[in-house]
């Protein structure tokens, strides 16, 4: 089956089509972020996050989840400029929209078999990780790359403006 690298709106549909992957013993690595501004660390640890498996679908905060989780004035890029800069990048397969805090409903839909979050979390905190375990799944936690964060690259921008 050809990938077709397709930003969903709708989870169901999604869902549908990576059972038709799952029954080609394909096995699915699911991670999720705003990915506001794509810097070194994120292609790093989507491209580690790959490897964990055969396809990789990154669930994507909707601009209403990033203002919720990020506060007023995320995200820097529309949704569709972020989905759109993902989509570009060989190592991602699907790409999914969420307007909740977090993906545990996704996750769900999704049933990946490898749950994968960057190394600022512990597993106890993220979300989908017990329901990932229980489907016979695991979760795996990525080290970041030290000195590469959208937070640290935001407030060093701010600091060189008040100059």
């Amino acid at each position: 089956m050809k990938i077709k690298k397709i930003i969903y709106k709708n989870s169901f549909e999604l869902s549908r089509i990576l059972k038709e992957h799952v029954l080609l013993n394909k096995k699915i690595v699911f991670t999720n972020g705003c990915f506001d501004i794509l810097h070194k660390g994120h292609l790093s640890y989507l491209k580690k996050a790959k490897r964990l498996g055969d396809l990789l679908v990154i669930g994507l905060n909707s601009d209403i989840s990033v203002k919720k989780i990020k506060g007023p004035f995320r995200p820097y890029y529309k949704e569709g400029d972020r989905a759109y800069a993902l989509s570009c990048l060989k190592m991602v397969d699907y790409i999914c929209f969420f307007d909740e805090p977090t993906p545990a409903g996704l996750i769900r839909q999704v049933r990946p078999h490898v749950l994968v979050k960057g190394g600022d979390y512990k597993e106890c905190d993220i979300a989908g990780a017990e329901y990932v375990k229980k489907q016979g799944g695991k979760v795996v936690i990525l080290p970041f790359i030290k000195g590469y964060s959208t937070t640290r690259l935001i407030e060093k921008l701010k600091k060189q403006i008040n100059l």
